[in-house]
């Protein structure tokens, strides 16, 4: 992997700065997923952000599980989020769970209460809310704030033997009921759960909030540089006042950079679980999600994918990337690494009247030109063939250069055909095309008598494997950050669009995630799921031509 570009500069000069300096000896940074849904293209800027940094100054990046909330948490996602990691690139030091270190965590909580620094309170969550304050008035102390430091002692002893039902109680830091910042207002630290973890199992009732668990995590491994989105910002004083009060030995600093948000891309894990619960999707990698599971499964590549991240770069200000940005860099790394090849997506029969019936023969075709050390394969060719519906009007529009009554076209790879009569079937639609071929007009050969503006692909209609093609389009109709609209009035209804078709032959032993070129069609990848027992599906990963423009 590369370094990061320049954008990054403001995060890579506080590291510099800190190895000069002396305050460190290594930068080492952390990747923190919550288990509770597969990891999305933001989480891979966040990941590969993480690993980057750490690698440029030969530090290390520990996979940290946070599995805090064990009611939203499942293994399925700590396996999930561990695979798209390792298909990423990314090579973490350590892999670690929060949950390892909830004794610690609960013993630092202990020495708060023991320092009147925290205190169980038997408010509910509505009476907090209401007494919470303003950014314009302060908040109200709870009646409960200046109970014995005894008393704490015992009812948080009771809360974690589960003698408290869930929610009844909670511990909250003592900090500053007026401060201007909200998150200093006593936030909570600690909360009964009556819910079993995948990892600890029946063993804890109480469970650390994020705001108190994350800077110890960071602590407990030594991490130096704490990397985070935007909108912890303003939780930095409380990860610090943690930090300070907890006295770790190890001060890990958080610094904020801003997430990624891509236009019409679903970029919330609470949206992308509600798109799976509903079956809106096929699941956490269907083709159409943004998780790297199902950019992966549409054939998108790492490579593809960390370039794009490189090229973002990070930024203090919030800005939205034009989605076309990431189909930009897929184009770049398949197109010197991808076979070209031929496929009929919406079929339309041509049968050639002058070519010797039962006869076949084999075209020598390039299999990619920008690669020429690739070289060459054979197609079949015979007299009777399938283009694409689209590449025949009976009374064409102006500028149309494809086949029609009358027209000649060349096959790529082939011949030049000339459409002489058509049928059509009692619904009135084109069903088949009757063509003549010019035998001297044989791709290679060198003829030069006449030109034509119009160039065709095919498949043969005797020797060809039949397939389905997922074609997709962005699952949201416009922007994700566009609340004006319900999430799901914004959903494309055009998303994916299955069309049968035929390949190439020689395609019957390809295999999952094998990527093709198909010729005018974009690029396509092998689904690794519906392409069993001798089916091919191939998922369109992307159009050959875009607008975007950097």
């Amino acid at each position: 992997m590369e370094k990061f570009n320049e954008n990054s500069n403001f995060i890579k000069a506080i590291m510099k700065e800190d190895l000069e300096s002396g305050k460190h000896q290594e930068i080492i940074t952390r990747f923190p997923p919550e288990p509770n849904g597969y990891l999305h293209i933001g989480h891979a800027k966040a990941v590969l952000t993480n690993y980057l940094l750490a690698k440029e100054f030969n530090g290390k990046m520990n996979l940290r599980f946070d599995d805090t909330n064990p009611i939203k948490e499942e293994e399925e996602f700590v396996q999930g989020i561990i695979d798209d990691i390792k298909w990423l690139g990314v090579e973490y030091s350590q892999l670690l769970f929060a949950s390892d270190t909830f004794e610690q965590m609960y013993n630092h909580a202990l020495d708060l209460i023991k320092k009147g620094k925290a205190y169980v309170d038997d408010q509910s969550q509505e009476q907090m809310r209401e007494t919470r304050g303003t950014l314009t008035t302060p908040g109200i102390e709870s009646p409960y704030r200046n109970r014995s430091v005894e008393e704490n002692l015992q009812l948080f002893e009771e809360m974690r033997q589960g003698l408290h039902p869930a929610g009844s109680r909670v511990l909250r830091a003592k900090i500053d009921m007026a401060s201007p910042n909200m998150n200093l207002r006593d936030p909570a630290i600690y909360r009964i759960l009556n819910t079993k973890h995948f990892n600890t199992g029946d063993k804890w009732f109480v469970y650390p909030m994020y705001d108190y668990a994350h800077p110890l995590e960071d602590a407990f491994e030594g991490v130096t540089h704490s990397l985070c989105s935007l909108e912890y910002e303003d939780h930095r004083p409380l990860y610090d006042w943690v930090i300070e009060n907890c006295e770790t030995p190890a001060k890990p600093r958080q610094i904020e950079f801003a997430r990624l948000n891509m236009t019409n891309t679903v970029m919330s894990k609470r949206y992308l679980k509600q798109l799976v619960d509903e079956k809106y999707v096929e699941g956490w990698d269907d083709p159409r999600m943004p998780t790297i599971a199902g950019l992966r499964r549409r054939g998108y590549t790492p490579e593809a994918i960390i370039n794009f991240v490189q090229e973002v770069g990070l930024s203090k200000a919030y800005s939205i990337v034009d989605g076309q940005m990431l189909e930009h860099f897929i184009r770049e790394d398949l197109k010197l690494k991808a076979p070209r090849t031929m496929a009929v997506l919406k079929p339309l029969k041509v049968v050639i009247t002058n070519y010797p019936e039962g006869q076949v023969e084999y075209l020598d075709a390039e299999i990619n030109p920008e690669v020429p050390e690739m070289g060459t394969k054979k197609i079949p060719f015979s007299r009777e063939i399938y283009i694409e519906q689209d590449d025949f009007m009976e009374n064409p529009i102006p500028k149309y250069f494809r086949l029609f009554p009358g027209n000649e076209v060349r096959l790529k790879h082939a011949y030049f055909i000339k459409c002489n009569d058509f049928i059509k079937d009692e619904q009135g639609n084109v069903v088949e095309i009757h063509a003549t071929y010019d035998p001297e007009t044989k791709s290679g050969s060198g003829f030069t008598g006449r030109k034509v503006k119009g160039t065709i692909h095919w498949i043969d209609a005797t020797k060809n494997i039949p397939a389905d093609f997922h074609l997709y389009e962005p699952l949201l109709r416009d922007n994700a950050e566009n609340e004006d609209t319900p999430f799901l009035e914004r959903l494309n209804p055009n998303s994916e669009e299955i069309v049968q078709g035929f390949v190439e032959e020689d395609l019957a032993t390809c295999q999952g995630q094998d990527k093709f070129q198909f010729f005018r069609h974009g690029y396509f990848n092998v689904d690794p799921k519906r392409s069993v027992n001798g089916k091919l599906s191939f998922n369109r990963i992307v159009s050959l031509k875009s607008s975007f423009k950097f």
